[in-house]
């Protein structure tokens, strides 16, 4: 069973971000390519969870490191 604390949204986008190594705008990018879909909270504000932040740096490592572009970055997950 897994772990309800790891895919819960915890982090506020300034927190996620910064775990992740990234801008807040980034983040955002990222959620209107589809990468990463954060949970909202009552008040729509989005909660990233352990979950997402690891899929994040998984994002980061594959453009960064490898030098994919988004659109193969969503290929990879597509897999």
């Amino acid at each position: 069973m897994p772990d309800e604390r790891h895919e819960r949204g915890v982090y506020m986008i300034s927190v996620a971000a910064e775990l992740a190594g990234m801008h807040p705008q980034t983040l955002r990018i990222y959620e209107a390519r589809g990468l990463i879909q954060p949970k909202r909270s009552p008040k729509n504000t989005r909660l990233y969870s352990d979950e997402d932040v690891e899929r994040l740096r998984r994002i980061q490592a594959l453009t960064t490191e490898l030098g994919m572009n988004l659109a193969g970055v969503e290929r990879v997950f597509q897999l």
